[in-house]
């Protein structure tokens, strides 16, 4: 028999006769600990040890053969025997609690902003409703910005946005969009001595992020002078939108944005005395509606609309097709690259992103109906079957359907699965795709989000009831609580998901960005009569001219056209090299 296995065989024997009065609690020593609830850690056996007492540093050691007893009537208390048959209780470690972590759980607002109009309100949503704010923003105050004073290095104070303090890690997360925007780069150097915007005064309303400050900066670089507000309440980087102040731009956004916060903005952008747009860059229409109906003159002068969104272009459309159309207007969203790259590929990534930090969801076996199968729906599809789940998909288009089908998604009427389903994502660009209908019919802890532009894909005013409860969970996140119980989870409100609860990859948007800018600088410059007042493609020489300068990020090279297959094509050599109805 060896040694050890003697020894703890002695050891054992001894330990019937220890009194157990010796590890009453009087007579155990006082851990030190500011917290109840912190468990005591338990020893660490280390591999290879004769004996299991050993502990993390800084407590005595029991003797090597000591062995280790845990006393049941002590709530699981452990103690050592040493070989002369005493008992020493197992050193304890002191707990570690920061000096700010229960000032950080207990915290709540002490004051409160301007609500959201459509916001509920239910105690829970109002208590939390600070979590709107950005979320690299620690700052506590709830003054809502219009009720602040603030001014820049330079004293200028046209702007205005959450917290100017905010601008040196705004201009850091700007410099990291630039590494990943290589064509907007190449643009403003190429560009920037022709100075092709010299004289444009741009009013933009778009999402306000690290990307569309690249792109606000190139424009500002090539000439033009600038004025932006956000077109969704929830997607401003109120960093960001602190470092486009400090660098001089007037903007005009925060995030957690009240409705009248949000056209306010987008007022204070266009009726400035003395300055007046002579181009719009919009995203989604609101500000082409808001001057429309507030300052129509203004069109006497602006040479040009640029819109980016399903939304904003239907808009236009109608606006065309009832003849109230007063300037030229180019149609971004429907070119190559935003429909095949920012459609596509971007909501492919974001989907899950957006999920993910809201819900923590697990996708494998989850059952998931996508409302919609453009290229925002193909993109949220075929990253939603990579991770495992289930997926329907609902669709009015035939030609849309049946791509779905051959995708290996089966079709289905919305009707037909809500009641199973455990995510419903709108993608359509319509409005009332989710009714209070389906709401009532869903089961419990469903999921309910939007990647479409526009807010009005599900019904979140139907549930603005005195029946039903809302909670809020975290930012972006609500319970919506049934009288019976049930509840379903809504996300950003029923807006935007992935620009208001994650961020979107910087790549893709540099395609969009690049899209936008070449679209201006088109239309400025256009000599009169090329554009009348109506709705246009972006030429599909632009397109390409797009995807080239993104290239040479992942080292490729095109393949050259000889002459004589060119002309057996019926091709210039130089492109464009696919029709203008070519989507």
């Amino acid at each position: 028999m060896s040694v050890q296995v003697l020894a703890a065989e002695m050891a054992e024997v001894e330990l019937k006769d220890v009194p157990s009065k010796e590890l009453t609690p009087e007579s155990e020593p006082k851990a030190v600990a500011t917290s109840a609830s912190t468990p005591t850690m338990e020893p660490i056996v280390k591999t290879g040890d004769p004996s299991p007492g050993f502990l993390i540093p800084n407590t005595k050691m029991p003797q090597a053969s000591a062995m280790k007893r845990t006393d049941p009537q002590q709530n699981g208390g452990e103690a050592f025997v040493n070989r002369d048959g005493t008992v020493a209780e197992a050193p304890r470690l002191k707990k570690i609690q920061f000096a700010d972590q229960k000032q950080e759980f207990n915290k709540r607002p002490t004051k409160i902003g301007r609500r959201s109009l459509s916001r509920s309100i239910s105690q829970s949503s109002t208590d939390s409703y600070g979590s709107a704010a950005s979320y690299t923003d620690s700052s506590d105050d709830e003054t809502s910005p219009r009720d602040k004073q603030q001014k820049n290095s330079k004293g200028n104070g046209d702007f205005c946005i959450k917290n100017i303090k905010q601008a040196d890690f705004g201009r850091r997360e700007i410099e990291i969009a630039e590494q990943e925007m290589p064509a907007l780069m190449a643009l403003r150097k190429r560009a920037q001595g022709e100075k092709p915007l010299a004289g444009a005064k741009v009013v933009g309303c778009t999402h306000i992020t690290a990307q569309t400050a690249v792109l606000m900066e190139t424009l500002s670089a090539l000439g033009a002078q600038c004025r932006w507000a956000a077109c969704n309440i929830y997607s401003t980087q109120n960093e960001v939108a602190a470092a486009l102040a400090e660098g001089g731009f007037s903007v005009f956004a925060w995030k957690g944005e009240s409705e009248d916060d949000f056209w306010w903005c987008i007022d204070r952008c266009v009726n400035l005395e003395g300055w007046q747009p002579n181009m719009i860059l919009d995203d989604g229409g609101d500000l082409t509606h808001w001057i429309y109906k507030k300052y129509p003159n203004m069109f006497k002068k602006i040479k040009g609309i640029v819109e980016e969104s399903v939304t904003g272009v239907h808009r236009l459309y109608q606006l065309s097709k009832a003849g109230k159309l007063c300037v030229p207007a180019m149609n971004v969203n429907d070119s190559v690259t935003k429909q095949k790259f920012d459609n596509l590929y971007c909501c492919r990534e974001s989907i899950l992103d957006g999920l993910k930090r809201t819900t923590d969801v697990m996708f494998g076996g989850k059952q998931v109906v996508v409302c919609g199968y453009g290229e925002v729906g193909k993109g949220c599809c075929a990253a939603l079957k990579a991770m495992g789940s289930i997926v329907y998909v609902t669709e009015i288009d035939p030609i849309c359907a049946l791509q779905a089908c051959m995708d290996g998604f089966r079709l289905v009427k919305l009707n037909e699965v809500i009641r199973q389903v455990d995510i419903v994502i709108t993608c359509t660009g319509n409005k009332n795709v989710v009714v209070r209908e389906y709401l009532d019919r869903m089961k419990n802890g469903c999921i309910v989000c939007n990647m479409g532009h526009s807010n009005t894909e599900i019904d979140v005013a139907s549930l603005r009831t005195p029946e039903l409860t809302w909670e809020r969970v975290r930012s972006q996140v609500d319970h919506v609580i049934w009288p019976d119980g049930k509840r379903i989870v809504l996300l950003a409100e029923g807006r935007l998901l992935n620009l208001s609860c994650s961020t979107v990859p910087t790549f893709v948007l540099s395609i969009t960005a690049t899209t936008q800018a070449l679209a201006l600088i088109e239309l400025y410059n256009a000599p009169e009569g090329r554009y009348k007042q109506d709705v246009y493609l972006l030429p599909k020489k632009m397109d390409e001219y797009v995807a080239s300068l993104h290239l040479p990020t992942f080292d490729a090279h095109l393949t050259e056209l000889s002459d004589e297959q060119a002309k057996y094509l019926g091709l210039n050599k130089n492109g464009p090299f696919k029709p203008n109805y070519y989507r």
